[in-house]
């Protein structure tokens, strides 16, 4: 779980990750579900060097990553951690530590659908709005056909070898993938999309707290 994000648009004392949300931080919300799954051996945090909050909300056993200057360097380190420990055809899941309302069937899906596959994926929604391409004036170019289009969410379901060779690929190359099924696409790889609730949002602003809050109170 990349989590040294600093959360420049959320505008608040404190990165978004450790913001208060129904009685625990938002990180604790996201790592809950993976905590409680007898199926995850175990998990791996990627934190900024100057980090000031986790040792107030830490109350379960993780191991610690340094944090590095884009999520997919976080992201990188986090699996050396785990060089020790998981083997080449192990799965890794990588989640957002902003993402702290990922259903339990989603998870259950995700993994079901996707043990067997030979490249793995990703929990996606299919675009629903109209989208436009607007230009440096934020005047409009053009109005996008949704058809096919899908909006990435986490986890992202990958082999640890097969994503460790990713993102090394990547980042030697200087390209920066935004998440890990890019790095695993650029290898030439199909990510299988497995269809997630929307409500499994990620948290960039003050109303999105107010929206998972509501969410979370609807969870049973």
């Amino acid at each position: 779980m990349p989590a040294a994000g600093i959360g420049r648009r959320f505008g608040a004392d404190r990165p978004k990750q450790y913001a208060a949300l129904c009685g625990r931080t938002v990180i604790e919300w996201a790592l809950a579900p993976f905590l409680s799954d007898p199926r995850c051996a175990g998990t791996v945090l990627a934190l900024a060097e100057d980090d000031l909050y986790w040792a107030s909300v830490a109350r379960c056993a993780v191991v610690i990553a340094p944090g590095g200057r884009e999520r997919s360097h976080s992201v990188r380190n986090g699996l050396a951690a785990l060089a020790e420990r998981a083997g080449r055809d192990d799965w890794v899941l990588v989640h957002d530590a902003a993402r702290p309302c990922l259903p339990r069937g989603d998870l259950d899906r995700l993994l079901a659908e996707l043990g067997t596959h030979p490249v793995g994926g990703l929990l996606a929604t299919p675009a629903a709005d109209t989208l436009k391409r607007a230009d440096g004036s934020l005047e409009v170019q053009q109005t996008v056909d949704r058809a096919g289009l899908w909006r990435a969410l986490t986890p992202q379901m990958f082999r640890y070898g097969r994503l460790c060779e990713a993102l090394d690929r990547a980042l030697a190359a200087g390209r920066v993938p935004t998440d890990e099924a890019q790095a695993i696409e650029w290898l030439g790889d199909r990510p299988r999309l497995v269809e997630g609730a929307a409500a499994n949002l990620k948290i960039t602003s003050a109303a999105d707290l107010a929206i998972a809050a509501a969410v979370l109170k609807e969870t049973p």
